[in-house]
């Protein structure tokens, strides 16, 4: 049994290689949350990092980077250093009397599964396994995607979808409005006549919602032929009457992101037949556990699954990746190699290997090398709270 000795925050701002732009918000710096936990077991201490994925801006959600410090600094290490927890599982229930912020509770949930099975050698991604119900171990490899965000112009898309491609990624989803970028109908049929045999997707992060339903039908029917995998969130997150109306009127699958932050939203889009493909984001539903049992509804249902991304940095993308190796994941998902984001990432190596998969890591809690001199550099305030 391990207790906490502390919590230190740290928020970094890092340059990423190539501007990032969706309907979720643009940027050119990721300003990001990291939370390190201290623990003190029988063999003495251990740490672990996690990461909120929450963005800059309230552009995907109510949650942005600078809120989410405050809300942490203010309760939820508090909570955390009075709970007495005696185990990972423990933190969701602790910081459920705090209302709302999943993207920094996952955080904290993260650094300490990474600091327990580090000093326990054992890996998240068995670890996520057993938490499962499906009792299946954990793929040694999973399928890497790559997206690519709005572009000003058809030729700079396809320069950039080709660089992906050539590097060996297996699955292209791109960012698509009705208002910004290259019609999408024009931009996904000159990927799809190109590469014809890529899994390919499309993401309108709610872009349609402003549009009537058969307006919106309409030009998303249109899509219809391209043998999309999905047309991901394609109205407001709180729309699940009209997803189900639209899944009815095109052909192309309907895959629900920002609309499902909690298990049972996700149990209701179902029902109603909102969508049938699930983007699964530990962020969105408040930790990874939670993710976990996400993951078991769809996959007792047979619904497909994907893992979604937030631009995050190696912290975070490596425990995506442990969750990305449970079984029930049967579509390619946000998973991209180091380097993908950023100049200097902050934890790897995730490496893209030469079938187009990112090796599982097997290495003790998250499996990667956190890097602590590329921290430092990118840290422009941090804090360490101390137990008692």
């Amino acid at each position: 049994m391990a207790t906490a000795e502390g919590f230190e925050l740290v928020r970094v701002r890092l340059p990423l290689a190539e501007a990032w732009a969706s309907g979720a918000g643009s940027f050119s710096h990721r300003d990001s949350l990291l939370v390190r936990a201290v623990l003190r077991g029988p063999a003495g201490e251990a740490e672990g990092w996690g990461e909120c994925p929450a963005l800059p801006a309230p552009s995907y959600s109510s949650e942005y980077t600078e809120e989410a410090a405050r809300v942490s600094e203010r309760f939820l290490v508090p909570v955390l250093l009075g709970a007495e927890l005696s185990s990972a599982r423990e933190v969701a229930g602790a910081l459920s009397h705090v209302k709302g912020h999943p993207m920094a509770k996952t955080a904290f949930e993260a650094a300490v599964i990474d600091a327990e099975l580090r000093a326990e050698g054992v890996s998240m991604a068995s670890y996520l396994a057993r938490a499962s119900e499906l009792a299946l171990p954990p793929v040694p490899a999973v399928p890497a995607g790559v997206t690519v965000g709005l572009a000003g112009h058809l030729g700079q898309l396809l320069d950039e979808v080709e660089r992906y491609v050539v590097q060996g990624y297996r699955s292209v989803k791109l960012k698509i409005s009705p208002a910004l970028g290259p019609p999408p109908h024009v931009a996904l049929g000159a990927v799809r006549e190109r590469w014809p045999e890529v899994v390919l997707a499309a993401d309108a992060n709610g872009a349609y919602e402003g549009l009537s339903l058969d307006e919106a039908a309409s030009q998303l029917s249109a899509l219809d032929g391209l043998g999309l995998a999905c047309i991901e969130q394609p109205l407001g997150e709180d729309d699940l009457v009209g997803h189900a109306r639209l899944a009815r009127l095109i052909r192309t699958p309907v895959c629900l992101d920002e609309a499902l932050g909690s298990h049972g939203l996700v149990e209701a889009a179902l029902r109603l037949g909102a969508c049938s493909v699930v983007n699964v984001k530990a962020g969105r539903l408040g930790g990874y556990l939670g993710a976990v049992r996400v993951h078991d509804l769809c996959a007792r249902r047979e619904v497909a699954l994907r893992l979604g991304g937030m631009v995050e940095t190696g912290v975070a993308r490596a425990a995506n990746v442990a969750l990305g190796s449970l079984a029930g994941f049967n579509l390619p998902g946000d998973l991209s190699a180091t380097g993908r984001f950023f100049v200097e990432d902050l934890a790897g190596p995730l490496t893209l290997q030469a079938d187009g998969t990112i090796a599982v890591p097997t290495g003790a809690g998250s499996g990667v090398e956190v890097d602590r001199g590329a921290i430092d550099r990118a840290a422009c305030w941090r804090r360490f709270f101390r137990a008692g």
